[in-house]
């Protein structure tokens, strides 16, 4: 196959790379966008766990101040009852006494009684607010669950499409060269093969050696960026590069002629890798 039909292929390979890498991401992403509503969801529910316990604990002590309180009342009035059968004043000191201890008890008890009644109906009342929104941020969460699975469900068809082309391109390509483009795509924001133009590298503007410039000119083999690794194609820039190819001596890369895969695996991180099964 011509230089020029694999610059082609891989230009063409370029765009398609780019645009399925980009709705990876986005089907990675897009479950993220719920966890801001689930994590609200969740502390709606502990706070209706917590507000239930309180209620249990005022039920509980409403209960008990409201059997407190009845003692007190008929201590009070077994006391006022004996009055009437009284007959020192020994008696009558001792009667009067339980009955003013019983009816501050019931007095107190009653003051108690009531607060855990007023706390029950507000507890009650922030139960009933709460299920109310635990109820509307599930509903809510169910329908982006399921905007989501669509969104998810379109994009992925868009990606069987796009590898589909991928398919359709990539024959008739070195597959170690695939190999190092497709992470170079990937890590180098969707620009893989790049031109050189008046001796630079249009992917990082680094200046290139003329005698490397020179082998991208002749156009043929396969050469990658020494700088940003990307695949350099030569391209006339519109001043012309006649003197910039005449000068002498004006640098060399043949220590770079040796670049091998494990140099090349230095030169570039492999972000997190994206697997992702359209089968399913």
């Amino acid at each position: 196959m011509a230089m020029e039909d694999v610059f082609d292929k891989l230009r063409t390979l370029q765009d398609i790379l780019s645009e399925k890498i980009s709705l990876e991401q986005d089907i990675q992403e897009i479950p993220k966008l719920l966890s801001t509503q689930e994590e609200l969801l969740a502390r709606l529910k502990k706070t209706f766990i917590e507000k239930n316990q309180d209620y249990e604990k005022a039920k509980n002590a409403e209960i008990e101040y409201r059997n407190l309180l009845v003692e007190a009342e008929s201590a009070r009035e077994r006391a006022e009852k004996n009055m009437d059968s009284i007959s020192t004043q020994r008696e009558y000191e001792a009667l009067d006494k339980e009955i003013r201890d019983a009816s501050e008890k019931e007095q107190q008890y009653r003051k108690d009684l009531q607060r855990e009644e007023r706390l029950l109906a507000d507890l009650d009342e922030q139960i009933k607010q709460n299920t109310a929104l635990i109820e509307q941020q599930e509903q809510e969460l169910a329908e982006r669950k399921a905007g989501i699975e669509a969104e998810i469900a379109e994009k992925t068809a868009q990606v069987e499409k796009l590898l589909e082309r991928e398919r359709e391109t990539t024959p008739g390509l070195d597959p170690e060269v695939l190999f190092k483009f497709e992470r170079i795509v990937k890590n180098k924001m969707g620009r893989g093969i790049v031109a050189i133009r008046g001796g630079v590298c249009m992917g990082c503007h680094m200046i290139l050696p003329v005698q490397f410039a020179n082998t991208v000119r002749m156009g043929e083999e396969i050469v990658f960026c020494p700088y940003c690794s990307r695949i350099l194609f030569y391209e006339e820039s519109e001043q012309g590069e006649e003197d910039f190819f005449d000068t002498e001596d004006a640098g060399s890369l043949s220590d770079l002629d040796d670049m091998d895969d494990d140099e090349y695996d230095e030169d570039e991180e492999e972000d997190e890798k994206i697997n992702i099964d359209y089968d399913e």
